[in-house]
């Protein structure tokens, strides 16, 4: 049976920064499932969504595995936790070695083309030339995109799901607010582990709103008793979700990553965004979901009208921008269907 192998890169070298500074060294902690073929042409890698990380199987259940989307056994499967995350790679958290205490407040901001530019590190570190798909959704999605634009020689396919090409008003309003939240928090001022927790799990309970939707809430926190004058069930399920994070994140890097997603912007001094879609050259599956209020469907569309080889697709879901976690049978079948099409098209072409 295949495992799961966890490890660890160092950068021991000064990383520079988008918006100016540097990270002076760089630990980047990484998944893998499966081995690289002889022709080195059958890598998936996938890029985590906000507060995911780099164990795929644990966050994205249904699609990796064996018999599944994306068997071990047909696949080398990759996932790097994103800088600037909690789980292994460098933090807010991480010790700078420059003064020798937690970067905190202190870390600079990185931007989704500093996190691509993570990746190419281990790409380059574990000799992978090519990639068969990237694959990555919301924040992750938003990463996938920049990268085919960035290295637009280097993918065969991208699936892009419940993302976008630059980041929308409408959602970096809902990010500004749980920051707000955050701020409130008087502790939010100190230099230690838990600054701000108390703000992010109000944070937390603001962008689940975002993640679902009115229809979501109508099906599962509906209440029975007509009668019922409080104790709701939308009280403790919110309370729930923020208590639920807390426990496995932190506010420094819910504050640094959200500000990532909001300079999120293939355009930025490529022209335009039409400019910068025009280079991706690999086959693209753009995904949508139709519940999905925080990257609504207009957004994915824009993408398939601009990008050269391009499909569209709208899965059906009632979890709204959460649908990409927990509709696993519906988007097996659809990258699926994309990839039939995409090799009978090679061979017509042959």
């Amino acid at each position: 049976m295949t495992m799961l192998k966890h490890q660890t890169f160092k950068h021991d070298k000064e990383f520079p920064l988008e918006l100016g500074g540097s990270l002076p060294e760089l630990e980047l902690y990484y998944t893998t499932f499966g081995k690289i073929n002889k022709e080195r042409t059958n890598v998936i890698w996938v890029c985590h969504a906000f507060t995911g990380n780099s164990n795929f199987q644990d966050w994205w259940p249904g699609l990796f595995g064996e018999g599944l989307l994306f068997d071990p056994d047909e696949y080398f499967i990759i996932c790097v936790n994103m800088p600037g995350s909690c789980y292994g790679s460098t933090g807010p958290l991480s010790i700078n070695p420059k003064s020798g205490i937690p970067y905190y407040h202190t870390f600079p901001e990185l931007t989704n083309r500093d996190i691509i530019a993570t990746f190419s590190l281990i790409r380059h570190h574990l000799g992978i030339k090519r990639v068969h798909t990237v694959i990555g959704c919301s924040l992750g999605g938003q990463q996938a995109l920049e990268w085919t634009v960035s290295e637009p020689d280097l993918f065969d396919h991208l699936v892009c799901i419940g993302a976008n090409a630059f980041h929308s008003p409408w959602g970096i309003a809902f990010n500004e607010t749980q920051r707000m939240a955050i701020q409130q928090d008087l502790t939010w001022q100190l230099s230690t582990d838990t600054a701000g927790i108390s703000g992010m799990k109000i944070a937390r309970a603001m962008a689940l709103i975002s993640y679902r939707n009115y229809v979501t809430y109508q099906a599962t926190q509906s209440e029975d008793d007509v009668n019922k004058t409080g104790n709701y069930k939308a009280y403790s399920y919110q309370a729930y979700q923020g208590e639920k994070l807390a426990r496995r994140f932190n506010a420094f890097s819910y504050w640094f990553l959200s500000k990532a997603m909001d300079t999120h912007h293939v355009g930025r001094n490529r022209g335009s965004v039409e400019n910068a879609l025009r280079r991706v050259k690999a086959k693209c599956l753009f995904l949508g979901l139709d519940s999905d209020i925080l990257f609504p469907i207009p957004e994915q569309k824009f993408l398939f009208e601009r990008v050269e080889i391009a499909d569209f697709k709208t899965i059906d879901s009632l979890y709204g921008h959460d649908g990409f976690l927990l509709e696993a049978e519906k988007l097996t079948r659809v990258i699926r269907e994309f990839y039939v099409q995409e090799a009978v098209k090679k061979e017509m072409v042959a």
